[in-house]
């Protein structure tokens, strides 16, 4: 058995289902809510790519390296973004939660916050890890406060980390949330979500 297997898992606000090629149509919309692939600091696959990106992630899955989610709203039954267990550390017990992104028309609607707490929990009190990270571009300052907002931690700066789409550097900040902070950070979470129900 992997360390992490798929699973559904299920909130008030949002419901995370196991990543699935039936789900291209619901995630091409959600992305073109807001035409999101033109955010130049995150990577959200165009519309006509939804196919070949739910195919990598899937094959990342089948590697032991991944754990895609599709997010759905539980009120509409609307598909609204992708969020993922990724660089996956099975021995050290430690997961990413990334590559996460919603439609416009679902941001600040607590839908987001209630996904990071269903990943949270099932990171800490299923899995049992000791760690999850987070990580974002130096200059998504949207990302950066919504982690900080979570109660994650600077850990550090992963300097001239990658390359980005337009051949540009990109510096890669590092969040992380560590085993013995989640009783208080599950806390926090729930108040906040309770003014969106």
């Amino acid at each position: 058995m992997t360390f992490l297997q798929p699973v559904t898992l299920a909130g008030d606000l949002v419901t995370l289902e196991p990543l699935a090629p039936a789900h291209v149509d619901g995630l091409a919309a959600a992305a073109a809510d807001g035409e999101l692939w033109n955010l130049w600091y995150t990577s959200v696959p165009h519309s006509e790519d939804m196919g070949a990106e739910i195919a990598r992630r899937l094959d990342l899955q089948a590697e032991g390296v991944m754990l895609p989610f599709t997010a759905r709203r539980n009120d509409t039954g609307a598909i609204i973004g992708m969020t993922t267990f990724m660089n996956v550390d099975a021995a050290n017990r430690r997961v990413e939660i990334g590559s996460t992104w919603n439609a416009a028309s679902a941001q600040r609607t607590g839908t987001n916050t209630e996904s990071k707490l269903l990943l949270l929990h099932h990171a800490f009190d299923t899995l049992d890890c000791i760690a999850v990270e987070f990580r974002t571009h130096w200059l998504n300052q949207q990302s950066r406060a919504a982690i900080a907002r979570l109660g994650a931690k600077q850990d550090g700066v992963l300097r001239s980390h990658s390359i980005a789409r337009d051949g540009t550097l990109r510096d890669t900040l590092v969040f992380s949330i560590i085993a013995v902070e989640w009783p208080a950070i599950r806390s926090e979470l729930r108040r906040r979500l309770a003014a969106h129900r």
